[in-house]
């Protein structure tokens, strides 16, 4: 760390009392510590400025670290660690953010040497959702590093950091080694240099070391990122070629986002017991942009069909969102990544919550909805329902038996959208119909837990309270469906113009087995007799085949 020499003795800024060091890398250590006017928790990370790092950068790198900040935490909640304070002292740049519940990756790396390259994928994962949503809006990491990235118990990651590129005319401030060729050369800097860094993430993960190593001072550091050949990766086994692809020194010839994400869920896919992934993720500003689509249609006259066209592809993408973040089991393998279910979009039936198989839960929602808090074991306008006792479609319905052993009545022009499939059997089925808002989502699990309240409550709610607008209707009500354990829970998301609402009904086979039922529709159509006759006949006519 060089000159850097703290007292734990002395409160930083008059205010913060540092305990131990969390994390250490070339430029920066990272502290546990508190805001000893609040008693509050929290990280103090203490960045080594140039020698001449006094200037007008580093006088306003306290400004543009709280700024973008704010602006990646508003993106990205719950993966983005909170900026609390930031300030520049005695040469060195002190950031504060919120405690976060988590282990450093570097750290891990340390105590495990490598992870297996489905672990590694899972991380990149994680990392490239939050990079669509900061390069989606202008953003650039540029100090991205196995110490700004926090693992927590579950599996998913808090990224810190973002705000420090530019802050001072350094090419790099915090880890020489993790920057890219054209940092090491000084140049302007985007979104292609944090692909760069995520490349080379990877590449330690599955190899124990960078592509390019610490050589003690950072100029030279950087010289060898610029002008050293990548050492061919031999550990990365399905990861090679997306690692050497994001390692091009060429900025112009690096893999894009779209192609990392489906590698990488290639990859997961190899490993015995994941769930199949998906190749295409919609991040959380690329569904802002079709509510706004829905908005504009609104004034224009056509809400209700742009609405439908967003509603329908949401699903889609939402699945393949939660398809991909449901193996994000904690990387000692021991945890499920609920928190991971972050990622949920308020638009649709979702796939399941992070860390379980994408139909892990009896009542993992599949969209952003809700029913009335008046629903009983019959569901929400039960009293209106159309079904008959033998489960036959009313009229304008129609029966579909699918081929993964249920059936259920249908409106009578809804298809089958969309599969996410689990070896070992588990599954979800989405269906609807162009120009319909409306969406189905049938969810299978073997592996549920015994109490489906608990499951609504403690794996699935909390990734969807990290969606758009998430507010919870009522209590998590538990119930029986056709003499079975069950528990329904309903909510709105999305804002606006886009405002959704999703009832969803969860309930146990026996033997870990369970189906989940979740409908979601506009929530100003909520109450129209037509919804309410679709739920009630969805409800009245499911049916399992329990062997």
């Amino acid at each position: 760390m060089g000159r850097a020499h703290v007292s734990t003795h002395e409160l930083v800024a008059g205010r913060y009392r540092l305990f131990e060091v969390v994390q250490r890398e070339t430029n920066r250590v990272c502290w546990s510590g508190e805001d000893a006017a609040t008693g509050r928790p929290c990280l103090v990370t203490q960045i080594e400025l140039p020698a001449d790092g006094t200037g007008e950068a580093a006088r306003r790198a306290p400004g543009r670290v709280i700024r973008t900040g704010e602006t990646m935490a508003s993106l990205c909640p719950g993966r983005i660690a909170v900026v609390l304070d930031a300030v520049v002292a005695d040469g060195m740049l002190w950031t504060v953010t919120e405690w976060v519940d988590g282990v450093p990756l570097g750290d891990l790396l340390d105590r495990r040497g490598t992870f297996n390259y489905a672990r590694a994928a899972r991380v990149g994962l994680e990392l490239l959702a939050v990079l669509d949503a900061a390069h989606t809006h202008g953003v650039t990491h540029g100090e991205l590093s196995p110490g700004q990235v926090f693992v927590r118990e579950e599996g998913s990651v808090v990224v810190t950091g973002f705000g420090l590129a530019g802050a001072t005319l350094a090419p790099r401030l915090a880890a020489p080694a993790y920057a890219s060729p054209e940092q090491a050369r000084d140049e302007r800097i985007g979104p292609a240099a944090d692909l760069w860094t995520l490349g080379a993430i990877l590449y330690t993960m599955v190899e124990g070391r960078p592509p390019f190593r610490d050589r003690g001072r950072p100029e030279a550091t950087l010289k060898g990122v610029d002008r050293l050949p990548l050492r061919t990766p031999v550990r990365a086994g399905p990861l090679a070629r997306v690692v050497q692809g994001l390692l091009r020194k060429d900025s112009r010839e690096r893999l894009t986002r779209p192609v990392v994400r489906a590698a990488l869920a290639r990859a997961l896919a190899e490993e015995p017991g994941s769930p199949s992934p998906v190749t295409e993720v919609t991040t959380r500003p690329g569904l802002r942009g079709a509510y706004a689509a829905v908005r504009r249609a609104g004034r224009d006259g056509s809400r209700r069909t742009v609405a439908a066209g967003v509603l329908v592809t949401a699903a889609v993408a939402v699945l393949a969102v939660l398809a991909v973040l449901a193996v994000a089991e904690g990387l000692d393998g021991t945890g499920d990544d609920a928190a991971s279910g972050a990622r949920q979009r308020p638009s649709a039936p979702a796939a399941p919550p992070p860390g379980s198989d994408p139909s892990a839960s009896p009542s993992a929602p599949a969209a952003s909805g809700a029913v009335s808090p008046s629903a009983t074991a019959g569901g929400p306008g039960a009293s209106a329902s159309p079904s008959q006792p033998d489960g036959t479609a009313p009229a304008g319905f129609r029966r579909y038996d699918a081929p993964e052993g249920f059936s259920v009545a249908l409106p009578g022009s809804w298809t089958r959208l969309d599969t996410a499939r689990v070896p070992g059997g588990a599954y979800r089925v989405v269906f609807g119909a162009s120009g319909d808002p409306r969406t189905l989502a049938v969810t299978y699990s073997r592996s549920a837990g015994a109490d489906p309240v608990a499951v609504w409550r403690d794996d699935v709610e909390p990734g969807l309270a990290r969606s758009d607008g998430y507010r919870r209707i009522g209590e998590i009500r538990a119930t029986t469906y056709r003499g079975r354990a069950a528990a329904d829970m309903e909510w709105l998301a999305g804002d606006e113009g886009a405002r959704v609402r999703t009832f969803g009904r969860g309930f146990l086979l026996g033997g870990g087995r369970s189906f989940s039922l979740r409908w979601t529709a506009p929530a100003g159509d909520w109450g129209d007799s037509a919804n309410e006759r679709a739920l009630a006949a969805v409800l009245g006519t499911f049916r399992e085949d329990a062997s």
